[in-house]
């Protein structure tokens, strides 16, 4: 499926649906983009698939002269609980969208992105399929919001620029902060890191995942599949890893982290409730952050955060700096913005968060190991 367009140069763009084969020239192309998250690297979409069967529709765009590749779009294919399938940049995660170093290669590919699934903003569908799907891209403002003047309710990633190492990380930081990180090893924590390539990483993903979904469950939220973390360690490999925090032989805190060359990203980190007067997620945080400056990370993403909520004053406190979160869907030819959170608070919701809760730890991740592919954030 091709469609010929001209970018700013003059030459033709050619698109295409990448494959399994396309993968090494994709990644080469994240990597060299600035804006590019762990997200977008072809992994993301991999483990989507072989874990929920859910359809990578990865698109690239090539200059026709050298063949190369000058705009990427990471999407799949997933369904909601109510059975209404769409396209979203991406799933599971706060970032997607398309990637591109010239703006007409990005204004072309997002044309013939929404005209092949029925949503053409043009008017002129050349390609529209019998069934049109929404298009969601989870992308991100360019610039840095100053802290104070960061709006309240804002949906924010925090980024934290890192030194070359962990002892410039650790001397950067205010006196309060060292001393909370000191505490927690006072009490008795310890950590280590753990990664694909140890023995032991079966070990480690089990009491990562042990404790997520406590965690869920606590929150009266389905937790992933055991099977999506396995893919997850699978697909990033050597660009991934685990902190892990213990009291005596006990994992009390553990936390995911995959990066590209120069960033890294935490989609998910926990504690256990009962072990939190022991002050793991100070050490859990230290462990990751420490991990990613001596590998050369320059950049730390803290994940998505509410402006003014606690997660937002906990990462804050490291020095995280908010940068806007900027997610659009495009349907019937229209855009709309939308919120990067996971729902509006309400009655029906609490309630089904209480009951959750209360069922049985066992039975709510099994249930939620069901259930959770279907929820997009």
């Amino acid at each position: 499926m091709q469609l010929n367009e001209h970018n700013n140069h003059g030459s033709e763009l050619h698109f295409e649906r990448a494959t399994l084969a396309n993968k090494d020239e994709w990644d080469r192309f994240v990597l060299a983009h600035n804006a590019a998250t762990p997200y977008h690297l072809f992994a993301w979409g991999e483990a989507v698939q072989n874990a929920y069967g859910f359809a990578m529709h990865y698109w690239l765009a090539r200059d026709s002269q050298s063949n190369r590749i000058v705009a990427v779009l990471p999407a799949v294919k997933i369904r909601s609980l109510k059975g209404k399938s769409s396209l979203c940049s991406l799933p599971y995660c706060d970032l997607g969208g398309i990637l591109a170093f010239d703006e007409a290669d990005y204004a072309a590919m997002l044309e013939y992105t929404t005209d092949i699934y029925g949503q053409s903003l043009n008017g002129k569908s050349q390609h529209k399929q019998t069934s049109a799907l929404a298009l969601e891209l989870r992308n991100h403002e360019n610039e840095l919001l100053d802290v104070s003047e960061a709006p309240a309710g804002a949906k924010v990633r925090m980024l934290l620029p890192l030194p070359e190492n962990a002892d410039a990380l650790m001397a950067q930081f205010k006196s309060k902060l060292r001393s909370q990180i000191r505490k927690a090893e006072k009490n008795g924590l310890s950590y280590k890191i753990a990664t694909p390539q140890q023995s032991d990483i079966g070990q480690a993903t089990d009491e990562f995942y042990d404790i997520i979904a406590q965690n869920m469950h606590l929150l009266g939220s389905p937790v992933h599949s055991k099977a999506w973390y396995d893919e997850i360690v699978k697909a990033y490999n050597s660009n991934l890893y685990f902190a892990l925090v213990y009291s005596d032989d006990v994992a009390v805190g553990a936390a995911l982290i995959i990066s590209t060359q120069n960033k890294a990203v935490v989609p998910w980190a926990s504690t256990r409730a009962e072990y939190n007067r022991l002050a793991p997620n100070m050490l859990l945080y230290w462990a990751l952050l420490s991990e990613a400056a001596n590998r050369g990370i320059q950049e730390f993403d803290f994940g998505r955060s509410t402006v003014g909520e606690g997660t937002y004053n906990f990462k804050k406190q490291w020095g995280a700096v908010p940068q806007k979160l900027m997610w659009q869907q495009y349907q019937n030819g229209k855009i709309q913005n939308t919120s990067a959170s996971s729902g509006s608070t309400s009655k029906a919701r609490n309630l089904v968060e209480n009951v959750w809760r209360r069922l049985p730890l066992s039975v709510s991740t099994a249930l939620g190991s069901r259930l959770r592919k279907f929820i997009s954030l």
